[in-house]
């Protein structure tokens, strides 16, 4: 990490431009990536959820919408279906939107500050220690943050198409998940606060957007539709519907807010601190008038950073609050990022941040990157330590098919071809198996698509089942996987395509 800030340092200008930017993200990739894969015996789970739907490509699934999934089709082409295609991937959606957000702030702020800010943001716990992962939430997030920039646009300028490019990326964003509704809502709050009813262009153009969205998810609404509705449904059993009572509500709500402010964000406020404490150091005044690059109407760009910063935190503790919405602490992700620029804009040293050196400011995120790196280290699967030995990250999937796949194999007379079970612990043991077998979700047809029932009764299947004693039929796994079960449902004739070569993705 040392030897990576000095590269940093060194190609550092008083004004940082794109490719100084670019560098810097790369590297910090470079960094934690290889520590990330080194760290894990397996993928997070969202990680092989993709890699287990993208076997079929649809207008939906059974818990989300279908762009994550449409988007790793391709590299899962080019580099094979594996773990590291979806951590390449998640990083480079992560990274793009830090992107997005520095092009943003640099346009309202002066390229400093947003630097700062984006710095101040990789130092978010979801933006480097998740930054293999690759879910819905990392996928929204270049839309979340690219409809505070679009916004923005469509305001200052009153042309249409960005009114259009604003309704293409909240439309793509609801492909993605339907949180995307968050930042529609801190759009209206803005439109609302700047009085947009009252401008022509701004009723028309916000109609436009709200069109040119519905437009592009009109597809997936349809299958929505016609198959029962099954996400929401989803979404409703596993959190909004589940109508807490009482003091749940507001100790949900409080532990959700505290959890992204204080924890999540905490090693982001830490550098911001050590940044600020630099500055005051050097005893550098701050600019006595705002930089040419800084656009003229602060007032309203400070509101548009306030409604996007503020707007998912205060949604998301209401649906605490009101709805009885049990809140789940990685809906955060998405938008946790636009905290930072909102926050640089409290308090009587929101002018001081584009004074502020970068070396300094370098050095002050090294520091923290360094103690992120080390409590990485300390709860790694392959450290010494091995803090939290019960997180998913050290569930061994290679011990599990060496203990279970060769006598699977046998008792199917043939290799394994589908594989039924829990989504993560049969999705974990598929990527590790060479014949690449399809995962029956909970096995269950209607929600796993792209397994032909022909081919579980011609080929067998290897089911696998959490429980805490095993059902009649199946055997325990062993006791590096306590709970964990194994049968085997032979098949009913053996059929060509069940010894050919491995499955596919089509």
């Amino acid at each position: 990490m040392a030897a990576v800030l000095r590269r940093a340092m060194a190609a550092c200008s008083p004004r940082p431009d794109g490719a100084w930017l670019t560098l810097l993200l790369v590297l910090f990739a470079a960094v934690w990536l290889p520590h990330l894969a080194h760290s894990s015996l397996v993928p997070p789970t969202d990680n092989i959820e993709q890699l287990t739907w993208v076997r079929s490509l649809e207008w939906g699934y059974y818990k989300h919408p279908p762009l994550p999934t449409w988007v790793l089709w391709l590299p899962v082409q080019a580099m094979g279906l594996s773990g590291a295609t979806t951590y390449v991937l998640g990083a480079m959606f992560a990274l793009a939107a830090m992107g997005v957000l520095w092009r943003f702030l640099a346009a309202l702020r002066g390229p400093v500050h947003a630097t700062i800010a984006v710095l101040a943001a990789l130092c978010i716990t979801y933006y480097n220690g998740r930054l293999y992962y690759y879910n819905h939430e990392v996928v929204l997030m270049p839309f979340a943050v690219a409809s505070a920039a679009l916004t923005w646009k469509a305001f200052c300028t009153r042309q249409s198409r960005w009114w259009l490019a604003l309704g293409v990326c909240l439309g793509l964003g609801g492909l993605a998940k339907y949180h995307i509704a968050v930042m529609a809502l801190a759009i209206i709050v803005f439109w609302g606060w700047q009085r947009g009813w009252r401008d022509t262009s701004h009723r028309r153009g916000l109609l436009l957007a709200m069109v040119t969205a519905l437009a592009l998810v009109s597809p997936h609404l349809y299958w929505l539709w016609h198959n029962g509705l099954g996400p929401i449904r989803y979404a409703m059993e596993s959190s909004l519907g589940l109508d807490l009572q009482g003091t749940s509500r507001w100790s949900g709500s409080t532990r959700w807010l505290g959890d992204q402010l204080l924890n999540r964000a905490l090693p982001a406020w830490l550098f911001l601190l050590l940044a600020l404490w630099a500055f005051k150091r050097a005893a550098r005044p701050a600019p006595a008038h705002q930089p040419a690059a800084v656009v003229l109407d602060a007032g309203m760009s400070r509101s548009l950073l306030l409604c996007f910063g503020a707007t998912p935190l205060v949604f998301t503790c209401a649906l605490g609050l009101f709805v009885g919405a049990d809140l789940q602490l990685h809906w955060g992700a998405p938008f946790l990022l636009l905290a930072v620029p909102a926050a640089m804009e409290l308090g009587r040293w929101r002018r001081s941040w584009s004074a502020i050196s970068l070396k300094s400011a370098l050095k002050a995120f090294g520091l923290v990157q360094l103690l992120l790196l080390l409590w990485g280290q300390m709860i790694s699967a392959n450290g010494e330590v091995r803090w939290q030995r019960h997180h998913w990250r050290n569930f061994d999937a290679q011990g599990l098919a060496d203990a279970v796949a060769p006598a699977a194999r046998i008792e199917l007379g043939g290799p394994i071809r589908v594989v039924a079970g829990p989504p993560a612990e049969a999705g974990a043991l598929a990527l590790r198996l060479p014949e690449q077998p399809l995962v029956l979700l909970h096995g269950r047809f209607d929600i796993s698509p792209w397994v032909d029932k022909k081919l579980a009764d011609e080929c067998g299947v290897l089911e696998l089942s959490r429980a805490a004693a095993a059902d009649v039929g199946y055997r325990s796994v062993g006791d590096n996987f306590p709970g964990l079960h194994w049968r085997v449902i032979a098949p009913a004739s053996i059929s060509a395509r069940c010894t050919g070569q491995p499955n596919v993705t089509h």
